[in-house]
Formats: C-alpha cells, sequence, structure tokens
C-alpha cells in the first residue's frame, strides 16, 4: 500500500516522553513492515494465483473500507459542521484519485514488473509532490531538495541503465508513473483537506473511510467491468482479507496513531525505510535477484526521497529558531 498522507500535526515536543517516542518509532516501523509485505502477497496473488490486478486491488480496498466504515460513520456524527457539497465532491476525488487509480496502477504496474523496479519508480512520489508544488507556485525547491532530485534520478539510472527494458516492461513502467502522479497529485488534495477541513469530515479516519469507499468501490466496478469477478480460492480469500483487515485497516490506524507523537522528520524517515524493507522481502520471498548497480540505485533513490522530504522541514525549523532567537 502507498502510505496515505499525513492528516495530524505531531504532538508538541514537551508532550512526548522518551518511552512514548520509541513506543511510536517502534509502531511506525511495524506499519511499514506490514505495507512492505503488501508488495509480496500482492505479487503472490498475481503472479502465482493469477488473479487480475483491478478487480484484486477493488476486493482489498471494499472490504478494507467495510471495516473502517463504522468508526468514520460515528466520527462523522461527532463533528460540528456537515460537510457541503463542495467538500463531498472535494473527498471524493480524492478517494478516486488516491484508491481508484494510484492503487490500482500498482497492482497493475507489480502485474508486469518485479517489486523492486516499481518500488523504485514509486519512491520518486516526493520529487513528484514537490514538482507539482513548484507548478502550482505554492513553493520553491531549496538547493538541497534539488540535490535530492539528482539523486532520484541517478537511482534510477544505476537500477536500470544497464538493462535492456523490453515492451513488458516499458508498459509497466509507464503504469507506475501513473501510480506515481496520481499519489503525488492525492498527497496535495490531502493536505489540502487536512488544512481546511479535516474536523468537517470526522477527522482522519472519517476522510480515509469515505474516501476510501468511494474509490474502492469504483476500483472494484471498473476491475469485474474490465476483468470480470475474481475466482479466487481459499488462498486468495485469506491473502485479500489479510491485506484488507491488517495490512489496511489497523495498519492505518496505527500509523495515524503514530503521526501524533512523531516529527514530520521522523515519520519521514520511518516512511522511507519501506524501499529498503520491499528490495529485502523481494529477494527473501520472491527470489529477484539485485546486482551491486540496482542495491546503489535503490539506495541513491531512497536516500534522495528522504532529502526531498526533509529539506523544506528543516529549513523552516531553521527560519523559526533565527525568528525567535532574533
Amino acid at each position: 500500500m502507498l502510505p496515505l498522507p499525513a492528516l495530524t500535526e505531531p504532538m508538541h515536543a514537551a508532550q512526548r516522553s522518551g518511552r512514548a517516542h520509541l513506543v511510536a518509532v517502534g509502531q511506525g516501523l511495524l506499519v511499514t513492515f506490514l505495507w512492505s509485505t503488501s508488495w509480496v502477497l500482492i505479487k503472490i496473488g498475481l503472479d502465482d494465483l493469477h488473479l487480475a490486478p483491478l478487480s484484486f486491488a477493488g476486493l482489498r480496498y471494499v472490504l478494507a473500507a467495510a471495516i473502517l466504515l463504522p468508526f468514520g460513520v460515528r466520527a462523522l456524527r461527532r463533528a460540528a459542521v456537515r460537510p457541503d457539497a463542495r467538500l463531498t465532491r472535494r473527498v471524493a476525488v480524492y478517494g478516486l484519485l488516491f484508491v481508484a487509480v494510484a492503487q490500482g496502477a500498482q497492482f497493475a504496474a507489480l502485474g508486469l514488473l518485479p517489486a523492486t523496479a516499481v518500488n523504485l519508480v514509486l519512491s520518486a512520489t516526493p520529487a513528484a509532490v514537490v514538482a507539482i508544488a513548484l507548478l502550482r507556485r505554492e513553493e520553491a525547491p531549496s538547493s538541497t531538495q534539488l540535490a535530492g532530485v539528482a539523486l532520484l534520478v541517478l537511482g534510477a539510472v544505476l537500477y536500470f541503465g544497464p538493462f535492456a527494458i523490453g515492451a513488458d516492461q516499458a508498459l509497466g513502467i509507464g503504469v507506475a508513473l501513473v501510480c506515481l502522479l496520481a499519489a503525488a497529485v492525492s498527497a496535495h488534495l490531502g493536505r489540502g483537506l487536512a488544512r481546511d477541513a479535516i474536523g468537517r469530515v470526522g477527522g482522519a479516519i472519517g476522510l480515509t473511510s469515505v474516501s476510501m469507499g468511494i474509490g474502492a468501490i469504483a476500483l472494484l466496478v471498473a476491475g469485474v467491468a474490465l476483468e470480470g469477478w475474481p475466482a479466487l480460492n481459499l488462498e486468495g480469500w485469506l491473502i485479500v482479507a489479510w491485506l484488507a483487515a491488517v495490512n489496511t485497516a489497523f495498519a492505518f490506524t496505527i500509523w495515524n496513531h503514530t503521526l501524533r507523537t512523531l516529527t514530520a522528520v521522523e515519520s519521514s524517515v520511518v516512511n522511507n525505510t519501506m524501499t529498503i524493507q520491499i528490495a529485502i522481502l523481494a529477494v527473501v520471498f520472491l527470489g529477484e535477484r539485485l546486482g551491486a548497480a540496482q542495491v546503489a540505485g535503490l539506495l541513491c533513490a531512497s536516500a534522495g526521497a528522504l532529502v526531498v522530504q526533509v529539506a523544506p522541514i528543516m529549513a523552516r525549523r531553521a527560519a523559526l529558531r533565527l525568528g525567535t532567537n532574533g
């Protein structure tokens, strides 16, 4: 699963005890591990059980949305102000982009490429978020962020450079880029919703359950229309159930809880461990092979993504300290 955009603000540093902080870091690493194992389970479903990607993804997210919906409805009922039609449309677009397009494209890309290759492409999502902000004139990238983007590009060159890319691989990269773009745009939409209207949609749980439900239904309908209803055996249903209940509903709830304690920098560091975790799991459980250049490419891409995310946060902190001292 692609990580959900942060929809809560971290707790003030004075409110974080050392033990609570360590627990939150451990919980965050557990969540990223669960999200990383999703890639292995998805590849097993696609390659070994021959499940069609869109209907497979649709089933996962419809079930996850059904699990989260009672909590979301309860949160929505507690909201002081009801969402209007414009806000409802924004939530629907967010769900369609983040679930129907981004997650559907991720499953489709994993059906065409090794998990490590898709992982590498999607590691550039933070750079795409920065590029969208630049196009919208919301912020200008710093020299440090540009250096991070250069590391990302170097990582891609190292990973793909020595290898011939066939038609299927090129299609897979194209689908992964669709996933990347949809995830980046939905990240901006999610930030806007968190800033402007999170209290009107029942907080993070209300926004996630409703938007996921809308996107999941659209994804399942499209998958069934294009691929037919998936024929799942017991192993297939167990994979779908685990992905929905544990790696989506449970993992999101824990991740959202960690955001109340971890700083944005800490969350970014924890989140970026997924690039390495996915690569290791793909080698161990999927038999994927990585040469020295590919390992170097993954490390460069992970470092570049982290720099792109962390640089503006550190710059804001430095400016705040200067303002306070001045």
